[in-house]
């Protein structure tokens, strides 16, 4: 401590303003950023602008690289000794560079995604306590979230990863809030909207424990009845029209009425490639399964979904996967286990599963939006599957720890992730 003069702490994501205000003669880093080029944040580059600014000197040390992220995950992880294990057996077989690889090949992909649009409304409120004339909960209100939900959550998502994303929805005609959600869509997604006459866009209303984040009631608003029988054939031919220039087709079909019957039939029959997630919900009754479909190249569904279309309440699903892959045609099919991660289906290839990696839940709505986001890309691209369903929870573990849809994950945040959990 004696060679120290001062100590000053950087308040910046980058060391910028730093070194302006302490004009130091040698800003020393550590060899592991001697090769500039090899930065992916940029962060270094605009450090030694800087340097060159001030007239200082840049300096690199010649000692053993101690990773902070590898201190960080070896002695203050939350994780379990078995997910410790399976990180260093998963890095033994797979390298950060192949990682990172398969996340800059997705910028090539062009993708259209199609599914029905949903406004969350979260309604935060203060549990008050029973009733005392009707054996009914009584609440406080605070305030209240909107969230851009369903397709369009998912739309975001995928721009952060793909190079062109096109979106088909349905939004109600009498009351569309068309404005709310241009206002929510990223920029780079190129939206295509059909109107279905008579309803509103499908609103769920969740109301919400102000301290705790628990769901006390959700409350839907919406007619699922689709498309007129004008309106649903405009919709199949303006999709089959374009299919050919897409290296993905993404469905997001949560039962709400956007895609007919016609209109799995179609993407089933023409899609290039399909990857596809069909959503048991309580506005879908439980009728809702992925047989809707007759053909997917990729497939994605929570452990529900799948025990709905296996009519399976309990037990091993394992030797029922590749029945049902096989049937699809698929190239994977994944299962979603919550808390457990994933599993993942190949045909040539034995199930693997992967394990979570979240380190708090704060809500698990939108999550499964996300995984399917980033997974579909990765499908398609071929990679390992047990790569695609690293990914899978790496972007899961994230979006878990936001409220509703209120934070699209983006590139960098994955890239970080993985880099944590691999170094």
């Amino acid at each position: 401590m004696a060679l120290i003069d001062y100590v000053a702490i950087n308040q910046w994501p980058t060391a910028e303003e730093t070194l302006r205000l302490l004009r130091p003669h040698i800003y020393v880093k550590g060899s592991e950023f001697k090769k500039i080029i090899s930065d992916r944040t940029g962060k270094i580059g605009l450090e030694l602008k800087v340097v060159e600014e001030i007239g200082a000197k840049l300096a690199f040390t010649e000692d053993i690289v101690f990773s902070s992220s590898n201190l960080l995950n070896r002695y203050f992880s939350n994780f379990s000794q078995e997910i410790r294990e399976y990180l260093q057996l998963f890095g033994s077989r797979y390298s950060l560079s192949e990682i990172q690889a398969a996340l800059d090949q997705m910028a090539s992909l062009k993708v259209l995604v199609i599914g029905d649009t949903i406004i969350d409304e979260y309604k935060y409120c203060q549990v008050l306590g029973k009733s005392s004339k009707d054996p009914i909960l009584v609440l406080k209100f605070a305030f209240q979230d909107l969230f851009a939900g369903g397709i369009i959550a998912v739309a975001n998502h995928v721009s952060q990863f793909a190079g062109q994303v096109d979106l088909v929805t349905v939004l109600g005609e009498e009351n569309s809030r068309e404005d709310f959600i241009l206002t929510k869509l990223n920029p780079r997604v190129t939206p295509k909207f059909f109107y279905q006459p008579g309803a509103s866009t499908p609103l769920k209303k969740r109301f919400v424990d102000n301290g705790s984040f628990n769901k006390l009631l959700e409350v839907y608003e919406m007619g699922d009845q689709g498309l007129d029988q004008e309106r649903d054939p405009a919709l199949q031919r303006w999709i089959a029209e374009r299919l050919t220039e897409y290296d993905v087709v993404l469905v997001a079909d949560y039962g709400h009425g956007a895609i007919s019957r016609a209109t799995s039939q179609m993407l089933s029959d023409k899609a290039p490639f399909l990857a596809v997630n069909t959503q048991a919900n309580g506005g879908n009754r439980g009728f809702h399964t992925i047989s809707k479909y007759q053909r997917a190249d990729y497939i994605c569904l929570a452990e529900h979904e799948l025990r709905l279309e296996l009519r399976q309440t309990e037990g091993h699903f394992s030797q029922d996967l590749g029945a049902l892959g096989r049937k699809f045609g698929s190239s994977y099919l994944v299962v979603t286990l919550g808390r457990e991660g994933c599993a993942v289906w190949e045909p040539q290839a034995e199930i693997v599963k992967v394990p979570a990696f979240s380190a708090k839940v704060v809500d698990r709505v939108g999550t499964g939006d996300a995984f399917l986001s980033l997974t579909a890309l990765a499908a398609r691209l071929s990679v390992p599957g047990e790569i695609l369903g690293f990914l899978g929870n790496i972007i899961g573990s994230l979006a878990v720890e936001v409220i509703g849809n209120q934070k699209t994950v983006d590139k960098g945040s994955v890239e970080k992730f993985a880099t944590a959990l691999l170094k």
